[in-house]
């Protein structure tokens, strides 16, 4: 028994290491695309999802997002917003409350592509790769996850930038943390193995009108 139980430990000990080593070189890898002040000759903005309330409005977190998202774009960062959400049920639409709050934060619907398919961070990245035709882009979201976002458009091959939305911290952000670290060993795995997103579908040129994606 106590043969048994050093070699679980020694396996435990083992499978964490694995954990924090890929943890660290995910971090310190894209710590530098981490940015006080964005470039401003990028495809688009791209601004990932995140929860919505029970009355489809944006949640803290997402608005932080977008408002970062708005800005950028009223900056001239970019002509184009891409809103990569979570779309897959009826009653579930993160990026109907992402339009509507960037459209009404005076963003034109011509310049505003909307991605319902982001199921993940890996497929907004790569979709936005393969659907969107972009190549360079300004990323928007939380600083604890733009690392994993800007490790996989890396090994996508998409140049990147991170612009951190508001510094704060939310709710429940503890366990957040606890969760995105084995998110970014699931990826690490996922950027090796390169599987195709849930959906792809007809290319849609970041280029061109936003509103064919509407």
């Amino acid at each position: 028994m106590k043969k048994i139980i050093k070699i679980a430990g020694l396996i435990s000990l083992i499978f964490v290491s694995i954990v924090l080593i890929v943890n660290f070189i995910v971090v310190l890898s894209t710590k530098g695309q981490l940015k006080g002040e964005a470039s401003k000759n990028t495809d688009c903005i791209l601004v990932l999802g995140a929860g919505v309330k029970p009355d489809g409005t944006p949640s803290k977190m997402l608005k932080d997002r977008l408002d970062k998202g708005i800005e950028l774009y009223k900056k001239g960062v970019a002509s184009k917003i891409l809103l990569s959400g979570d779309n897959g049920r009826v009653e579930y639409n993160e990026v109907k409350a992402m339009a509507t709050y960037v459209k009404n934060g005076g963003v034109p619907k011509d310049d505003i592509f909307l991605d319902h398919a982001g199921f993940s961070t890996y497929e907004s990245i790569y979709r936005a790769r393969d659907v969107f035709k972009v190549k360079k882009c300004t990323v928007v979201t939380q600083r604890y996850h733009e690392y994993r976002t800007l490790y996989i458009a890396n090994r996508l091959g998409v140049e990147a930038e991170g612009i951190p939305a508001k510094n704060e911290r939310y709710g429940g952000q503890f366990l957040r943390d606890l969760r995105e670290v084995l998110a970014r060993d699931k990826d690490f795995v996922k950027c090796i193995t390169k599987p195709k997103p849930t959906y792809l579908g007809e290319p849609i040129d970041i280029k061109g009108s936003g509103k064919r994606t509407w």
